[in-house]
């Protein structure tokens, strides 16, 4: 009987350390590194730059995006950050032996710090160039730009969502050559929940925002 006891102890202790171990392998530590400044081509033709500071997001020891901008807490778990990405210049023509890259900006991830996932953000026409996000808890405003590229629309959406919340036209696009053209960062103000745009070809457009916090989260088919 005592044997019994004893073994039956010394599994239940093993299956608790298994347990323990497994939890502590799956927890990741998320690190921004360093700020490293690089060239941000901009025009039709690219032939001017600007400077622009990027860094790595780290999921442990391995870089796992480069980002730039600073990133927005959601909640204590999750957070967003803006994506920057290298795009090869190499024509068909090119020697493959010698890459090269230009610097891009793309859209917005989120990052969950307690698995250590990583996802795109979905956000309705937001254009890379001429967009820019302004945050508010899990709400995001931006001015979005038409597939056509013509027309710019006031745009909130929530994280989580596939559609905005709201969609307004605010006119013809202005297609100037300077990236984050169309519209100033938008505005946020509390209570009520208000977003202000100012769009560079109307004048500003103040939209009430309704709605609650979502239970945002990273599910394991996001992946």
């Amino acid at each position: 009987m005592a044997k019994g006891i004893k073994a039956k102890t010394v599994w239940v202790a093993a299956f608790a350390l298994a347990i323990t171990t497994s939890a502590a392998a799956k927890m990741h530590v998320i690190t921004l590194g360093n700020w490293l400044p690089v060239k941000l081509f901009v025009g039709p033709n690219e032939a001017n730059s600007l400077e622009m500071k990027v860094r790595p997001l780290y999921v442990g020891s391995k870089i796992k995006e480069f980002t730039t901008g600073e990133p927005h807490d959601i909640t204590d778990r999750l957070f967003v950050v803006r994506r920057a990405y290298r795009l090869s210049e190499l024509l068909p023509e090119d020697a493959k032996t010698s890459p090269h890259w230009r610097w891009q900006r793309g859209g917005w991830l989120v990052v969950d710090r307690e698995s250590g996932r990583v996802n795109n953000v979905n956000l309705p026409e937001f254009d890379p160039y001429y967009s820019v996000a302004s945050w508010y808890r899990d709400y995001v405003a931006y001015c979005g730009v038409s597939d056509s590229g013509e027309r710019v629309y006031a745009i909130v959406t929530q994280l989580g969502l596939k559609k905005p919340i709201l969609r307004r036209e605010l006119g013809a696009a202005q297609g100037k050559d300077q990236p984050d053209s169309e519209c100033l960062a938008p505005e946020w103000q509390s209570q009520p929940m208000r977003v202000t745009f100012k769009p560079a070809a109307a004048q500003p457009l103040t939209l009430t925002v309704n709605g609650h916090p979502a239970d945002v989260a990273i599910r394991d088919e996001d992946r």
